[in-house]
């Protein structure tokens, strides 16, 4: 009996405990997912890129991989699609537009409107921008500016960062100046303030036979310019579809303009049509607001984050 005790020790010395997990994780494959490695090559956004794999059309060292889910080294493993290989990933980007009036937020648009692309200078072949340091990058906007909203859009190769700013949970602050006619009672605006019933989806969608109601999150709401038809600023931590107008229709006022002037900690520094490159410490700030951190604007408020002064035009595109 003690033999076999000792037996039993023996063993149990010769196989320590957690060995067979360890094995485990030895025995599974390490790398990326193969539609994120996609994606960050700038060959499609990562829901297209699934696609593509699912279509057969991406060799992995000689092989069809058509299935999602599986790993790869992009720095080992000879990746081609639709027969061209992969030349690792893409040097990530990132612009401020001053989106003006009357273009669409989209890559392309079925009605043939412009497009916040045509202002970044697409390029009929690639689709994509050919960059300050002359490399060609696919951009795409950072959440939505509706057709007739204008202001700042943030432009992008790094869908990791995008995806964490537009999440909800982070609760990155966007400011913007809003143009209403008639002038609200402080008892709407303060519904505004706290939170107030608005619509989920579009404005005209009626879903089971009645309409599907939310509540938005507190907002800052600042008279900028009074009259008949005043100026407000407002600064949201969520971002719903038309969600301003929503807010203001729902206390019977309609929206008549909408400018947007901050995104966490930037100021809307450039011209309406005109774009620029962010520095290293802006997007720094933008990656601590997706973190759902505190960033702090500058005081200085820039000439295009103001309203012009009574008889002054407003500068035209470029």
């Amino acid at each position: 009996m003690t033999k076999a005790m000792g037996g039993a020790e023996k063993v149990q010395k010769q196989i320590p405990y957690g060995d067979d997990n360890k094995k485990k994780e030895q025995e599974q494959p390490k790398g990326e997912r193969l539609q994120k490695i996609l994606a960050a090559a700038g060959i499609a956004s990562r829901r297209k890129a699934e696609e593509i794999i699912l279509a057969g059309r991406v060799q992995v060292n000689g092989k069809v991989v058509a299935e999602l889910g599986t790993k790869h080294d992009a720095s080992r493993d000879h990746i081609r699609v639709d027969g061209k290989l992969l030349k690792g990933p893409e040097v990530r980007r990132y612009y401020m537009l001053n989106k003006p009036r009357g273009y669409v937020t989209t890559l392309d648009d079925p009605q043939k409107r412009p497009t916040v692309m045509d202002l970044m200078g697409r390029d009929s072949k690639y689709g994509a921008k050919a960059g300050p340091h002359g490399d060609r990058v696919r951009l795409y906007p950072v959440g939505r500016l509706d057709y007739l909203s204008e202001g700042l859009l943030l432009m992008t190769n790094d869908g990791e960062l995008a995806n964490s700013l537009s999440k909800a949970s982070a609760g990155v602050e966007k400011t913007y100046l809003v143009k209403v006619s008639g002038v609200p009672e402080t008892a709407g605006l303060e519904q505004i303030r706290r939170g107030i019933v608005i619509d989920r989806g579009r404005l005209d969608e009626v879903r089971a036979g009645r309409r599907d109601r939310i509540v938005t999150a507190p907002a800052r709401v600042e008279l900028v310019r009074a009259g008949d038809n005043p100026w407000y600023q407002v600064t949201l931590t969520e971002g719903r579809n038309r969600q301003l107008r929503k807010m203001f229709e729902e206390i019977g006022h309609h929206v008549e303009k909408i400018r947007r002037i901050g995104y966490g900690a930037l100021r809307l520094d450039v011209p309406p049509g005109g774009f620029r490159e962010l520095s290293p410490g802006e997007v720094m700030a933008l990656e601590r607001a997706a973190e759902g951190r505190k960033v702090a604007p500058k005081k200085r408020m820039p000439e295009f984050a103001q309203l012009p002064g009574p008889g002054k035009k407003k500068q035209r595109q470029r």
